[in-house]
């Protein structure tokens, strides 16, 4: 009897809580699908890479708040979960933008091979920033004395769906390199954010297990109409919307703080 409860303690220890885990492969099945249908490079298997992306992204924000609100979280599940959004975030998002602003362009105008080049350099920014601010994230977490309300820098996330929500608007591949050399400053921005130290808003103190007014229900309502009947167009906003929100908080605290012409 004494024998086997130490035994059994440590085999609950070595297991993994199965709820979350499952959800952060979720996360990591949509982010390897994304790669797979980038492959083909059309424009409906670009969109479901897009898509896929998305849904990544839903499955992502699941597993964290399932595992507080279940007390399953764990040091594993959050190694876990950072690899799985290095390739839903990181690899997938930066393949698509690839294969979607550049390769068309490549094989039918036949552009000099430094612009692919650059295209590599770009794209690979991207992936090294999504790795340092997932790092970065392990390690301090939250904005610093500001709780749970912000973020530091951009999250993968969010980048990640910047990249998706384009692709999800327009579908068919660039086909003007002026417009692939302006897609790529924009990855090169995203990339940027997300190693900066922007606040983002985290949304984790809306208080999503107490009670809210009818209105917000409705309005919550609202928006899964919208996105679900206009997706190109309410998608492509809201993530416009957040990838501009940190430069204009700073603005806005730099303004804020910026001392008056009496004071000076």
């Amino acid at each position: 009897m004494n024998t086997f409860q130490p035994s059994r303690r440590l085999k609950l220890r070595r297991g993994v809580y199965l709820l979350p885990s499952l959800l952060t492969v979720g996360n990591l099945l949509c982010g390897y699908y994304a790669v797979l249908a980038t492959f083909k490079g059309g424009a409906p298997e670009l969109d479901q890479a897009a898509k896929a992306i998305g849904l990544a992204i839903l499955f992502d924000s699941l597993d964290g708040r399932v595992a507080r609100v279940t007390g399953s979280h764990s040091e594993f599940g959050k190694q876990l979960d950072s690899l799985a959004d290095m390739i839903s975030f990181g690899v997938a998002p930066a393949f698509l933008a690839y294969v979607w602003g550049l390769q068309t362009i490549t094989q039918s105008v036949g552009l000099p091979h430094h612009t692919v080049q650059i295209g590599w350099l770009v794209t690979l920014a991207f992936v090294i920033c999504c790795a340092w601010r997932l790092a970065r994230f392990n390690i301090q977490g939250m904005m610093p004395a500001s709780g749970m309300r912000y973020f530091v820098g951009m999250p993968c996330p969010a980048a990640a769906a910047m990249v998706a929500a384009v692709v999800h608007f327009e579908k068919s591949p660039l086909d003007d390199w002026r417009w692939a050399f302006a897609w790529l400053v924009v990855i090169a921005i995203l990339a940027a954010l997300m190693a900066s130290r922007l606040r983002y808003y985290s949304f984790k103190d809306l208080g999503w297990q107490m009670r809210q007014p009818s209105l917000v229900v409705v309005l919550m309502a609202l928006l899964i109409g919208a996105i679900f009947w206009y997706s190109e167009e309410v998608l492509l906003l809201l993530a416009t919307l957040y990838t501009l929100s940190g430069p204009s908080l700073w603005l806005a605290r730099t303004l804020r703080h910026r001392p008056s012409p009496r004071q000076v």
